[in-house]
């Protein structure tokens, strides 16, 4: 159940915005569009923490990289391989918007984001406009040790551009609403974090 945490009186903003007034506010977001949407780098656990999350909330859960898969039938390394990074972006798209209806119909979700689906400006837009944004920052040495013999990551293929991809979009997704460290491989520590935010 989302509570207001109305007795709240914690200043922030130069004095002029208190806490339980974003509390409020964001309450009321998630009760007219119920999506909490996970955005990072991939490996950051985005998977394993909106699970874990979406159970803690009794609320449904969504991987966008899975839904694309059991639609198109193949890998998201085959779908790149065979028609490019171009068309892979425009089915992720499609992807998230038929997420984000069910969101707008009333549908509590908690969903998991590709690595590049909140690079493009349309659908950060749409995200914003729908519910709550969460970037899991996962330091890059900690996302390496989890891609260590990993094959099906078609944009960590080599090392070098993959260290340059997680520089450049990380000023991306500092547009997120919220903002998570996520240093630890512990799925439960990081939801916990989530939990405290002025969002339920």
């Amino acid at each position: 159940m989302l509570l207001a945490r109305a007795s709240c009186t914690c200043v922030v903003s130069c004095g002029t915005i208190r806490y339980a007034d974003v509390s409020l506010r964001m309450l009321l977001k998630l009760k007219r569009t119920p999506g909490l949407y996970l955005v990072g780098f991939m490996g950051s656990g985005k998977t394993a923490v909106g699970r874990l999350l979406a159970d803690e909330l009794g609320w449904s859960f969504a991987d966008i990289d899975a839904d694309i898969e059991s639609a198109q039938g193949i890998t998201i390394t085959e779908i790149f391989d065979a028609r490019g990074e171009e068309e892979f972006r425009r089915i992720e798209q499609e992807a998230l918007r038929k997420r984000v209806r069910e969101v707008e119909f009333g549908k509590p979700t908690v969903m998991a984001l590709g690595g590049g689906a909140f690079i493009d400006p349309s659908n950060r837009k749409l995200l914003e406009e729908r519910g709550v944004t969460v970037w899991l920052d996962c330091p890059f040495p900690r996302i390496c040790a989890r891609m260590e013999g990993q094959t099906h990551r078609p944009l960590a293929r080599d090392p070098e551009k993959f260290q340059r991809l997680f520089d450049d979009r990380r000023d991306l997704y500092r547009h997120a609403e919220h903002h998570i460290h996520a240093d630890t491989d512990d799925a439960a520590a990081i939801v916990a974090e989530i939990l405290k935010l002025p969002i339920f």
